[in-house]
């Protein structure tokens, strides 16, 4: 009979073991559709680049269960995507690739009822320096070249990313830190201000090494000033505007966020995704061609870095009167 009993307890604890595999599978959260990887900027800028790198990854190295869908979503300087994000139906499907109007947008637009602590940390894949590029027939090749050239001109035209975000705030700080007036126009996405460079369409832009690195190669663009700490790798003979007498330094955040109210499994799960992405030979080879910083963050320190960027966008587009 002991013997029959102690079966019978084996076999029950075999089936009790199996369920509790099955149940701890079960809360091991993974997608069960395609995740929409919404970019928060148009097609050809530096996000939409990062997003679709990021995604091909995931894809090569078989990271995930359902595909990444890149989707551009830049209008209103990004508030088409915040408000997507917001909105989602399915926050646990849905996540965002930003850059600084992350920041500012709300700030500029407070009627989208957007706040941006309630949007969910997923990875800061690094940040984004500003360069600022002239087009070879131009004949500048140094910053006071340039000065001069935008002092001489009663119409000098330059294009950047939307309104009161990224590409307006450093041409802004340019104006007022060095006495020049420029008129500024609008896109809606850095590939396409790059383009429109490179056609002599607008005469100078601040876009993101990535974004105009194309054209560089080529020969069409001259860079003439970075707005990084200190000199790019890429850019050796390029100063800094430190150098030039400011002490100002600007980049764009690179960082994928979850929508509001997407679940702590879900979280956890594209954070785990993206840490494997931004370890990856690839992610790192990326950064390195790309001239972007690495600054990973852990989804603590990302909440903590949104307030601090929150505040000084504050001051800036107080500052310079945006």
């Amino acid at each position: 009979m002991a013997n029959k009993s102690n079966s019978v307890t084996r076999i029950v604890g075999a089936a009790a073991l199996g369920l509790m595999t099955m149940t701890g599978a079960a809360q091991a959260w993974e997608p069960n559709k395609p995740v929409d990887f919404v970019i928060m900027a148009g097609a050809g800028g530096g996000a939409d680049q990062i997003a679709r790198f990021l995604q091909s990854v995931a894809e090569k190295k078989s990271l995930t269960t359902r595909p990444l869908v890149p989707n551009n979503k830049g209008g209103g300087s990004g508030a088409e995507a915040l408000i997507a994000l917001k909105g989602a139906s399915d926050p646990d499907h849905t996540i965002l690739v930003t850059l600084n109007s992350f920041f500012t947008t709300p700030l500029r637009q407070e009627a989208l009822g957007i706040d941006v602590s309630t949007f969910t940390p997923v990875a800061m894949m690094g940040v984004d320096p500003f360069v600022l590029w002239v087009h070879k027939d131009s004949g500048v090749t140094t910053f006071e070249e340039w000065l001069e050239a935008v002092n001489a001109s009663d119409d000098y035209i330059m294009g950047g990313t939307g309104k009161g975000q990224e590409d307006s705030l450093v041409i802004a700080f340019m104006e007022k830190s060095f006495g020049i007036k420029v008129k500024y126009i609008p896109y809606k996405g850095g590939g396409a201000v790059a383009k429109d460079l490179a056609g002599k369409q607008i005469m100078a832009t601040v876009n993101n090494p990535s974004e105009t690195k194309g054209f560089f190669a080529s020969g069409d663009v001259v860079p003439l000033l970075a707005f990084s700490d200190e000199r790019l790798p890429a850019f050796p003979d390029v100063p800094t505007v430190k150098e030039k007498g400011h002490d100002f330094a600007y980049y764009n955040q690179r960082a994928v966020v979850g929508a509001p109210g997407q679940s702590a499994e879900a979280a956890a799960y594209y954070q785990d995704l993206f840490k494997k992405i931004y370890d990856s030979e690839e992610w790192q080879a990326y950064m390195a061609s790309e001239s972007l910083s690495p600054l990973w963050m852990s989804p603590e320190d990302q909440q903590a870095y949104w307030g601090v960027q929150v505040d000084r966008h504050k001051e800036l587009l107080s500052e310079l009167g945006e």
